[in-house]
This record gives C-alpha cells, sequence and structure tokens, in this order.
C-alpha cells in the first residue's frame, strides 16, 4: 500500500504540515528547517504498530519535548497529531501530556492517547474502522459490526500494540503489519567500534539490519542470491577497478574490498567512513525482501561527493520496488534524483522557528477524503 499523504501537527518545530507523497519523496533544506523531525514523526507511526510509540518519544526526551515549541494560540490544543493515508486507509493518531490526564508527576513526560482513528475511504464514503477516546475503544469487525474493544491497552501506546485477533479485525491487522514493514536507516555507525566493522556469524540476511551490523551476511546473501551482477555493477559505478567479497574465518564471516594498486585486499575494519557508509546503503537498498517504504535519513553523511550519483542511482532503481522517503541536505543528491526519475525535491524552510513548506503556504496540502460522506 503505498503512503499518499502525511500530516503532522504540534510535534517540536512543526505546527502543521501536510505532505502529499509520491513513489520517491526527497525532503531538503537548510540544517534546523525540520527534515529530521518530519523523519521522526514518520518513524513515531511505525513504532505506535510495534508497542514502542512511548519508548520513542521517552528516548527523545518525553512528551513535553515532543510537543510544538512555538508560541500557541488561545484554542490551539497542547497535544500532537500523526496522520497517514495509504490507499483506501486513513490512520490518526492524537496523544497530549499524560501529567494533565492522570495527575501524576512520576510519569508526567509520558503521552497520553487522546484520540485513535482508522477510517477506510472507498467510492466516496468514508467509514470508521476503528475509534478510540479517552473513554472507550470500538473497532468494527469482519462481519461489519461494531465491538467494544475490550483488550487491556496502554493509555500510553497504540491500539496496534494490542491487537491479537487477525480474523475478528482483519483490516487493522493488515494496516498494523504495513507500519511494521516499513524500514528505516537513520545513518551507520562507522567508528573504530562500530558493529558494522565487525565479523560476525553468517546467517543469511535478506534485510540489512537498522544499524548495518550483518553487513557482511546481507552482502552474502544479495551475492548468493543471484543479485551479483548488479551488486558488482554498482560497486564499479563507485570505485571503479574494484570488487567486494566475503570470506569466513574460524566461523565468523568477514568483508573485503579489492582495489586497483594494492596487493592485498581490505577488511571491513580497515575501510574509510565513507566506503562502509555506502556499502551499507548498498545492502540496504538492494534488498531481498523489498519493504513498502524505505526511509533514508541523510544517506549522504560521510560519503564523499563523487559517490552521490551513485547513490541516486540506487534510490532510483530501488524505487522500482519500493517507496523512497529521504532527507538530504544535499542539493546536489537532489538533483541527480531529480534528472533520473523526473520526481521534483520538496524543500523545507523555518519561518519565525516554524517548518513549512517552500511556496505551499501554512500547513501545506489537505487530503482528499475531506469531501468523502461518513457513514
Amino acid at each position: 500500500m503505498p503512503l499518499t499523504d502525511f500530516h503532522i501537527q504540534g510535534y517540536r518545530s512543526v505546527r502543521d504540515v501536510w505532505l502529499k507523497l509520491q513513489n520517491i519523496n526527497v525532503i531538503i533544506g537548510p540544517n534546523g528547517c525540520g527534515k529530521t523531525n518530519l523523519y521522526r514523526g514518520i518513524h513515531l507511526i511505525a513504532a505506535a504498530s510495534t508497542g514502542s510509540f512511548s519508548k520513542a518519544l521517552a528516548d527523545e526526551g518525553g512528551m513535553p519535548s515532543s510537543l510544538w515549541a512555538g508560541k500557541r494560540r488561545t484554542s490551539e490544543p497542547v497535544a500532537m497529531q500523526l496522520s497517514v493515508r495509504l490507499d483506501d486507509y486513513r490512520y490518526s493518531l492524537v496523544c497530549g501530556l499524560a501529567g494533565k490526564v492522570r495527575r501524576t508527576e512520576t510519569f508526567a513526560r509520558d503521552p497520553f492517547v487522546l484520540k485513535e482513528e482508522v477510517f477506510l475511504l472507498k467510492n466516496g464514503q468514508k467509514s470508521s474502522l476503528l475509534k478510540r477516546t479517552k473513554q472507550s475503544v470500538t473497532a468494527r469487525t469482519s462481519d461489519g459490526k461494531r465491538a467494544d474493544y475490550t483488550l487491556q491497552i496502554q493509555d500510553n501506546e497504540s491500539v496496534f500494540s494490542g491487537l491479537r485477533d487477525p480474523h475478528a479485525f482483519p483490516e487493522l491487522f493488515a494496516l498494523r503489519e504495513e507500519f511494521r514493514a516499513w524500514r528505516f536507516y537513520h545513518n551507520f555507525r562507522t567508528d573504530v567500534g562500530s558493529p558494522v566493522r565487525s565479523p560476525h556469524v553468517p546467517l543469511f540476511t535478506p534485510v540489512l539490519s537498522h544499524d548495518g551490523h550483518d553487513l557482511a551476511s546481507a552482502v552474502a546473501s544479495i551475492i548468493e542470491a543471484g543479485q551479483a551482477d548488479l551488486f558488482n555493477e554498482m560497486v564499479e559505478i563507485a570505485f571503479p577497478g574494484s570488487s567486494i567479497f566475503t570470506a569466513e574465518t574460524r566461523g565468523l564471516l568477514n568483508l573485503y574490498m579489492s582495489m586497483p594498486g594494492f596487493a592485498r585486499p581490505f577488511s571491513i575494519a580497515e575501510l574509510s567512513d565513507g566506503t562502509l557508509q555506502y556499502l551499507c546503503l548498498l545492502a540496504a537498498l538492494l534488498s531481498l525482501r523489498a519493504p513498502p517504504l524505505m526511509v533514508l535519513n541523510e544517506p549522504e553523511s560521510s560519503l564523499h561527493r563523487d559517490l552521490l550519483e551513485s547513490l541516486a542511482k540506487l534510490v532510483v532503481h530501488a524505487s522500482k520496488d519500493t517507496q523512497i522517503w529521504l532527507t538530504t541536505h544535499s542539493r546536489e543528491l537532489a538533483d541527480y534524483i531529480l534528472d533520473m526519475s523526473g520526481y521534483e525535491p520538496v524543500e523545507l524552510e523555518k519561518v519565525e522557528g516554524e517548518t513549512r513548506l517552500v511556496g505551499v503556504g501554512l500547513g501545506g496540502y489537505k487530503e482528499d477524503d475531506d469531501e468523502t460522506q461518513s457513514s
């Protein structure tokens, strides 16, 4: 299910932004304009589907740190809203401060889910699949009836975290599994102590882990699954005359790179930060199990500008099977992707502390389902 709309309100520097999404979405702008906040917002949707929503917010300072940081209008709620549309489904989650609801001091930085909804949008009709308020949760079952959702759900987590019966709520389950299949890569550690640089026990790896610690296994899996020609082509484009191979020693798999002019190959521990970053992106974008959405946050970090064209080719190639969301500082990378794919970048700016879309205005776009009839 392609992601067509993303609406975020009241989150950090984002007062109100609505994005219309395409197959390749390049989000560009200067430092501090809010690119990472949009990335975090879409990541929070995925976290809600796995029961880690409150932890994800705690990792960035808790709910007070996540709320809109600017001046608030009198009628403006002290709450954060995330909303997405995928094909015929729209999901939204609204949360505020737990301390104001539970009157607690110990967990005052915890989020409290104020409202959560899932709608089916079809044939001009908008029908409710899930409606959650502070008092109750009702959901539509497989036979079309509305039922009280009686399973216990923490008030700081999504209803998705408590789903147990796929037969009773098939549409909610399908939506949750879609969110869980999204993949996020937020830079790879390339320092001396990085797990990427260590050999590991070989394991067939169709999907590179988020931190890249299984890079050697992911590369070996791509090659052994019959994708060696494409992999080697992308290595050749980036590093002419070089080749990548893996080898097992004493039960551990290591990755090596042979380069022209050198008498021996270099192990993964010896590669430069930029080379290692590129190889991780290569393994991620040539994944044997393509996700419905892949989100890359500033993938150009540590890369020499000579590698940006190769990275753009990788992104455009991956977009044949995967929807791409990419945030970047690099106008050059955005231009390469535009030239190769025809997709214009989305440019952000900060106006009086507020993240906005350049040339669109306050609030960005609006969703098409506003004109549908509710049932």
